[in-house]
């Protein structure tokens, strides 16, 4: 009977251990699908009407006597895209089921992040040295730069809109600063709405 104890130890001890292994299986499946999935809630729609508004922005400053209320209006129309954008994101998630701190996300995120940041600080040195006309290709190539480099944790569009950001940005530079409202409306509006279109029919949403 004593030689039959250890047998029957650790015939009770092999389905835990199988088990175990199994929900160690699965989590690594889970969490490397999870790594290698793409953030997919960028949003189509928002991204529409924020090149409406950006459309709207441009007319709006490109009538201003004074650039000091153009620079006014665009910095409005920064607040407002964000907000429908962070507003949109969230909404087609939630639709989706993605969590917005999930692995994909937070690689968005971590990516989109440090190029806008270094983007905001850059235009606020160039408005504390009064460098006005250099904000508007700093804006885009800032941005291009950010989407760009989310975008790849993100569907394929994503970065392809970004380098045309960052390429109208560059043409920027080279055109006289009174093109400095159409360039803004042709890449944060047009760009936008075009691509905003393509997220909207072809990812839901």
């Amino acid at each position: 009977m004593a030689k039959l104890g250890p047998a029957k130890t650790q015939e009770h001890r092999e389905p835990e251990s199988l088990s175990d292994r199994a929900i160690d299986n699965l989590r690594y499946i889970r969490e490397t699908m999870e790594r290698s999935a793409s953030f997919t809630a960028v949003p189509g729609y928002g991204g529409i009407l924020m090149g409406v508004t950006a459309v709207v922005a441009a007319y709006i400053a490109n009538a201003q006597v004074y650039l000091v209320d153009a620079l006014g209006v665009w910095l409005v129309e920064a607040a407002l895209a964000f907000a429908i954008g962070l507003l949109a994101m969230w909404q087609k998630s939630k639709i989706a089921g993605q969590s917005l701190i999930s692995t994909p996300a937070r690689k968005f995120a971590f990516g989109f992040a440090p190029p806008l940041v270094a983007g905001v600080v850059i235009v606020l040195g160039l408005w504390k040295f009064g460098h006005y006309y250099e904000m508007a290709p700093i804006c885009m190539l800032s941005y291009g730069a950010a989407v760009t480099c989310g975008g790849a944790y993100s569907v394929r569009v994503v970065p392809v809109m970004g380098w045309l950001f960052m390429a109208i940005g560059a043409v920027a530079f080279l055109l006289p600063s009174s093109y400095s409202n159409l360039m803004m409306a042709l890449s944060f509006g047009g760009l936008h709405i075009i691509f905003g279109a393509i997220i909207a029919r072809n990812y839901g949403g």
